[in-house]
């Protein structure tokens, strides 16, 4: 499934969630602010292992106490380098990239809630959803590493046959899920913490994935910065997906749908 079709089913969804949004109680909007990592080929195992700045915008529809649905822009850098993370140190590996996600994601409440309330101002949740992002993983210097093609992915034969993997999309799809507390702080203004994990469908976000190429001198410093591996020789898992992660908080206002009498009435009724 190419990124293109995501983003497709990603607008699907969004349409079909339009009948459940109307019914929404209130519709809260905000800034997200926190920090992002990665794990792949160069970090496989260490949780906020180089964690960068991230920043978003979040919008929530409140279908009721219990269930919201979400939509969210998040933008970050991701980084990774062999000498710090250590897991194959001798790879001298490294690289960077800005990461732009789009996410459609439904949260369930573990405990009424309801941002204003005086009595159900505070709970738990867990959310799962579907993403789309774009990555353009660069070393260090701010060379491209895509367009090198580090692992021969640009790499013919006298007969233009393909010798190395196809050239990776610098657009994929994930699946984002999480845990978070929500608590009201007034009338219209709600704060939630979160920690969100993306299973992403690309091994590329390191430029990191199969083997070693065979490359001309100005490319293999890249490919083989430590000078140490033959053409063929393994560079990454490629039986793996990166992944690539949030922790932060959000904070919203509370914008009414309902009118002000049927707010009130929902906040008698439950509250």
């Amino acid at each position: 499934m190419n990124s293109q079709k995501a983003f497709l089913g990603l607008l699907l969804i969004g349409f079909l969630l339009l009948p459940s949004v109307q019914q929404a109680q209130d519709l809260e909007v905000g800034l997200f602010g926190g920090v992002n990592y990665y794990v792949g080929d160069i970090n496989p195992a260490k949780q906020f292992s180089q964690p960068e700045p991230a920043f978003g915008l979040i919008a929530r529809y409140n279908i009721n106490t219990r269930w919201t649905v979400r939509a969210s822009i998040t933008m970050g850098k991701l980084v990774g380098n062999d000498t710090i993370v250590k897991f194959n140190a001798k790879r001298k590996l490294a690289f960077e990239t800005r990461v732009n996600d789009f996410s459609l994601i439904a949260e369930f409440n573990f405990l009424d809630y309801f941002t204003g309330s005086k009595r159900d101002y505070v709970t738990p949740y867990i959310f799962g959803g579907v993403s789309v992002f774009s990555f353009n993983p660069k070393h260090p210097d701010g060379t491209d590493l895509q367009s090198i093609g580090t692992e021969g992915q640009q790499d013919t034969d006298s007969n233009g046959n393909r010798l190395g993997p196809a050239p990776y999309s610098k657009f994929s799809f994930s699946i984002p899920f999480g845990i978070g507390v929500k608590y009201s702080l007034g009338k219209r203004v709600g704060l939630a913490v979160e920690w969100r994990i993306h299973k992403t469908f690309t091994d590329y976000l390191d430029d990191v994935s199969t083997t070693y190429a065979s490359l001309p001198l100005a490319k293999q410093k890249y490919a083989d910065p430590a000078d140490s591996f033959d053409a063929g020789m393994k560079r990454g898992d490629e039986s793996t997906r990166d992944w690539f992660s949030y922790a932060g908080v959000t904070l919203t206002y509370k914008f009414d749908l309902r009118g002000k009498q049927r707010c009130d009435n929902f906040n008698q009724t439950n509250h």
